[in-house]
């Protein structure tokens, strides 16, 4: 039987279909739905995690206890889970363990567009890339497989295209989920220095013999066509090649960790002019530039955003058929703040009150756009409590005009050690949580602080201001974000009090509670066209003609507009 799926859908059959007893995650585009796909089949345990190196480390602890694991995260989620991984290469396996890292080229819903090919040659750990959804559940299998036979890690490097994209594939019956036994070996898998010391030196051994699966390995073959031009490719830049030059000769890399090298000098010579196909970094090219064979790259090639055929096909001086970009006259549609979204109000006020606001990673980063233009920076999630620091120790006078604002998930996940730096260190830091009972931005995934798991069965909650008062946060108040005056004042009051303060902003997402009915009317008798309304960001309403409209189908009935509004145009239906 075959199914449409897209690639993120096609790992998690894969999981289902190889065995795979654990997985874990940290939601993050576009890496997301493989979790919530896993997720689906009651045989696996799934669970999302506070963070990426908590969700590495839960798989690693699957995999000695002899389960085949996956854990699953976005490209800058590998960055969090580094520390595990490059130890976890030392030690390697007892069951099959599989990390896949969803990169994000053009950064469609990222704040960088790194290159985690990297991370395979760094780790030393071998890396499959596929180039649809069939070679996505495959892959899988194929991992593990290698992961149990040379007693290693396994890196799968999905992109956006490969994520989100559908393709047909082959549904198999599932393997037997077996656990293999546990065997206690401290020098297997304590890496103090001396055991590690061992394991270095071995890991050199599993590197070289999968250097020769590399060279044999099915997954790096030679298409060979017309012997004028060729081209080495991996990923999604295999189907954009195909498409763009179908008559050329390619040599598509699926084990793209180790190189082959052999493989890659014998289709060299059989080719007149060779070039490298890849999205970012020139990975590939370097490679084989180092191994002193001439190869066009980057020179023709872009090495920021996506690849496309159209972009093949113009570097090669080719025709290019059909519109390549959008129409002039296509609207620009910008992200923005949902209808509702109780952070709209926490952004308005930051800007009313001219602070100084160190951000996070979250639907609130919109708060930097304008018209809230309320955000200084935004780094990586968890960085916004301790930027906040860093702005005091830098100059204490920034102390009185500066906040911190991060999301309940990502307080969670990476956030509870930066306050723990403010306490610790003399900070006087006020941060904002944002707490709207979900992880919104990657499309409502549960965390420890909702209640629920991923299966959606009752859990402990974590209370996040006696987490606070626990790390030492003496001033901790909670407040409804709807509640402008009370907000405003609150935040007033407590950027000038000189010791750490924690202000809850909490309300519900606007997408996760159902609208009670209550929406809001302007009237246009009343309005003066002065357009404060519009500076709250909210979608549902426009300006035209010298007066503001709401739009009653996309109102849900918050209410911050006509708190803002100093004329009382704006009221509820009813009145």
């Amino acid at each position: 039987m075959k199914a449409l799926l897209t690639g993120n859908e096609a790992v998690a059959r894969g999981a289902y279909e190889f065995g795979v007893s654990v997985a874990t995650a940290y939601p993050g585009t576009p890496s997301t739905e493989i979790l919530e796909n896993v997720a689906q089949y009651p045989e696996i345990r799934s669970q999302w995690s506070p963070n990426e190196k908590v969700a590495m480390e839960v798989a690693i602890g699957a995999s000695v206890a002899g389960a085949r694991a996956l854990t699953a995260m976005k490209h800058v989620g590998v960055n969090v889970a580094a520390d595990p991984l490059f130890t976890a290469s030392y030690a390697g396996v007892n069951g099959g363990f599989l990390l896949v890292s969803a990169d994000d080229p053009g950064m469609h819903s990222s704040q960088n567009e790194q290159d985690n090919r990297y991370y395979a040659k760094f780790a030393k750990i071998p890396m499959l890339e596929p180039a649809d959804s069939q070679e996505a559940k495959d892959f899988v299998g194929l991992a593990l497989e290698v992961s149990e036979q040379f007693d290693v890690p396994v890196m799968l490097r999905m992109t956006t295209r490969i994520c989100h994209s559908k393709t047909l594939v082959e549904l198999m019956d599932p393997q037997a989920r077996e656990v293999k036994p546990y065997k206690k070996d401290a020098r297997k898998y304590v890496m103090m220095p001396g055991n590690a010391k061992v394991k270095r030196v071995e890991l050199e051994k599993r590197f070289a013999a999968l250097r020769e699966y590399s060279e044999s390995t099915p997954l790096n073959a030679i298409e060979w066509q017309d012997r004028e031009i060729g081209f080495i490719t991996s990923g999604i830049s295999y189907q954009y090649v195909k498409e763009a030059v179908p008559q050329a000769s390619v040599l598509k890399i699926g084990f793209s960790w180790p190189i082959p090298d052999a493989k890659i000098r014998e289709f060299a010579a059989g080719v007149k002019q060779l070039y490298v196909v890849e999205e970012t970094e020139p990975y590939l090219e370097e490679h084989i530039q180092a191994m002193g064979i001439p190869v066009i790259g980057k020179s023709l090639f872009p090495i920021a955003g996506e690849m496309s055929v159209s972009i093949i096909r113009k570097a090669l001086g080719l025709s290019v058929t059909g519109p390549s970009h959008p129409a002039e006259d296509t609207p620009v549609r910008p992200p923005v703040l949902c209808p509702g979204c109780p952070h709209r109000g926490v952004f308005y006020a930051l800007n009313q009150l001219r602070l100084h606001v160190t951000g996070d990673i979250g639907c609130y980063t919109l708060g930097a756009l304008p018209p809230l233009n309320a955000m200084d920076t935004t780094i990586c999630m968890g960085a916004s409590i301790p930027m906040a620091l860093g702005f005091e120790k830098a100059n204490p006078e920034l102390a009185e005009k500066t906040v911190a604002v991060i999301g309940d998930s990502t307080f969670l996940h990476s956030g509870v050690t930066g306050l723990m730096d403010v306490v610790y260190n003399h900070g006087t830091s006020t941060v904002l949580i944002l707490d709207n009972d979900i992880t919104a931005m990657t499309g409502h995934q549960e965390n420890p602080s909702t209640g629920k798991t991923i299966d959606r069965k009752p859990a402990p909650r974590v209370d996040i201001p006696a987490l606070c008062a626990a790390v030492g946060v003496k001033r901790v108040f909670t407040v409804d974000p709807f509640d402008m005056a009370a907000l405003r004042e609150l935040i007033k009051q407590e950027v000038a009090v000189r010791e750490p303060s924690v202000i809850i902003a909490k309300r519900p997402c606007a997408l996760i509670i159902r609208h009670d009915g209550t929406i809001y009317r302007i009237d246009h008798d009343k309005c003066v066209g002065c357009k404060m309304c519009m500076r709250v960001g909210c979608p549902a309403i426009s300006h035209a003609n010298k007066k503001s409209t709401i739009n009653a189908a996309l109102c849900v009935g918050c209410g911050v507009c006509a708190q803002v509004c100093k004329f009382g145009a704006i009221l509820k239906e009813e009145q």
